[in-house]
């Protein structure tokens, strides 16, 4: 691997038929505070962050209105605005944040407006390139939050629409109100629940965003075999895993570190071999 990692070498995705970017993404959560709430440690280190990841050819940042509340969005725009004309800036809406770790959906139309919307001012854009619900509200209909979402894009306030934590009925339900891009779902080596939603995605051109991405990677030793093999972070191999495993994956790993977005952008250059993805696939 080079000295200077470039996202580019992951290749690109197209989302929603009108932008490509690089197919290795950043998360903005974890540039929040401890409990994704408040103030990161170091606002310094943080807008470091971003603007390195940038720098190392990231083009796509997801981010939500309820990290920090409102500190990621915040973040974002204090180091990257004026943005560079091929960022694609995601977030999403429908969580409310009570306290540190804590997340409670409200998916009601009109709080949904009012997400949208503060992160319009948040952000500093006219539109939202990518705009998803966050988590589907057990006590409002999906039509309701779905339909919400639906007339913002129309009033030009979201370009697209994504869902994330969603089943393949819910989906499916969302589909008859207005296009739907992308799904944002857990996905990781060790839960694969959402495996045949990347099958959708991939039949229907559209893009699956992994969160938790490098999560409950212990013990798993063809990660360590592999990535002792390369002289890499087993992070690293599983990022690659992730590239190798569908060509609809876009992965979003996150950090507050300069150094650790350096690393996670590094993984765009690996190359698994097919031994070692069936290895990593069957737990080996």
């Amino acid at each position: 691997m080079s000295a200077q990692p470039s996202a580019a070498a992951a290749g690109t995705i197209e989302i929603g038929g009108d932008m490509t970017v690089n197919r290795l993404g950043f998360g903005a959560m974890r540039i929040t505070g401890r409990g994704i709430w408040g103030d990161p440690p170091s606002r310094d280190r943080a807008i470091a962050t971003l603007r390195r990841v940038v720098e190392l050819g990231v083009n796509f940042i997801d981010t939500a209105d309820s990290y920090g509340p409102s500190v990621s969005e915040e973040l974002i725009a204090e180091a990257l605005y004026p943005y560079p004309d091929d960022l694609v800036i995601a977030t999403k809406g429908g969580q409310v944040r009570p306290g540190p770790n804590r997340w409670d959906p409200d998916g009601r139309p009109e709080r949904l407006r009012e997400a949208c919307e503060g992160s319009l001012r948040r952000l500093r854009l006219e539109q939202i390139p990518l705009y998803q619900l966050h988590r589907v509200d057990p006590k409002v209909p999906l039509a309701e939050s779905i339909g919400a979402l639906a007339q913002l894009k129309d009033e030009g306030k979201i370009r697209h629409v994504g869902v994330s934590n969603v089943t393949e009925a819910q989906l499916r339900e969302a589909q008859k109100i207005v296009a739907v891009v992308s799904i944002q779902n857990r996905f990781n080596v060790a839960d694969r629940e959402s495996e045949t939603l990347i099958d959708l995605c991939e039949q229907e051109d559209m893009v699956f965003l992994p969160w938790a991405p490098i999560q409950q990677t212990e013990r798993r030793a063809a990660l360590a075999v592999a990535a002792e093999k390369r002289g890499v972070t087993e992070r690293q191999i599983v990022l690659a895993w992730l590239l190798a495993h569908s060509p609809a994956i876009l992965p979003i790993p996150g950090t507050g570190s300069p150094e650790h977005a350096e690393e996670n952008v590094a993984a765009a250059a690996i190359d698994l071999s097919r031994q070692e993805m069936d290895a990593i696939n069957t737990g080996g």
